[in-house]
């Protein structure tokens, strides 16, 4: 018990588990949102319409081929400015703030859109159209299709691009220190510059980070797993 008491880990244990929280909340929330838009944006690219399709796809390539950091920094630094520029015209005068953890959540999720939505793009076209046409020809309505045909052998496609979009999405995550966010490697950074130690400390984060993204990934594929056997 002593030599746990005397470790750089348990002596900042609040402050890791207060880092870790913020990580957690900036992962699962940007994971939710970026599947929702993800799944949204995937639609567009599948539309028979030429200016959604170009709409979508100039959404993903301009995400796929700036930095994240560009897309934080615009998020927490150039949306308020822009929104506020907005709110003036209509008369009102408010210059509204972002604060760091929404400012994360908002930019990593429309980050891990861009890749979700080619995820789901990629798994949609892998099922081959043969048996959507047999599934009508059959009598089954186009919903019906989707629900029972076509969405269950794409989501199988699907699963293990998207696993390793969620796990990279965790690491990734740790860019909102930049903006401040107090997330596990704001943390560490604190640590270091507390101790001067610059060795243990981001020991510490590769551990947390390894234990993380290891568990999320044998998740992953267990449920892979799950669904071939299906």
């Amino acid at each position: 018990m002593n030599f746990l008491s005397n470790t750089l880990a348990w002596r900042f244990r609040d402050e890791i588990l207060s880092g870790l929280e913020v990580t957690l909340v900036i992962s699962i929330a940007s994971v939710i949102i970026g599947s929702i838009l993800g799944l949204i944006i995937a639609l567009m690219h599948m539309s028979h319409h030429k200016t959604i399709r170009a709409v979508a796809g100039t959404y993903v390539e301009i995400l796929r081929g700036t930095p994240m950091i560009v897309q934080l920094e615009f998020v927490y630094f150039s949306l308020p400015l822009i929104l506020g520029a907005i709110l003036s015209v209509t008369g009102i005068h408010i210059q509204p703030n972002i604060a760091t953890i929404p400012a994360g959540i908002i930019a990593v999720s429309i980050n891990s859109s861009a890749y979700v939505s080619e995820a789901i793009r990629g798994g949609f076209n892998s099922v081959n159209i043969g048996q959507t046409e047999a599934a009508r020809s059959l009598g089954l309505s186009q919903r019906t299709t989707m629900r029972f045909v076509v969405i269950p052998q794409a989501l199988k496609n699907i699963w293990p691009a998207l696993g390793n979009e969620f796990v990279a999405l965790i690491k990734e995550s740790s860019i909102v220190l930049i903006i401040g966010a107090p997330d596990i490697m704001y943390q560490i950074n604190n640590m270091r510059a507390t101790t001067f130690n610059g060795v243990t400390p981001l020991i510490i984060a590769a551990a947390i980070y390894f234990i993380l993204t290891f568990s999320l990934s044998r998740i992953m594929k267990h449920f892979e797993r799950k669904m071939k056997h299906d």
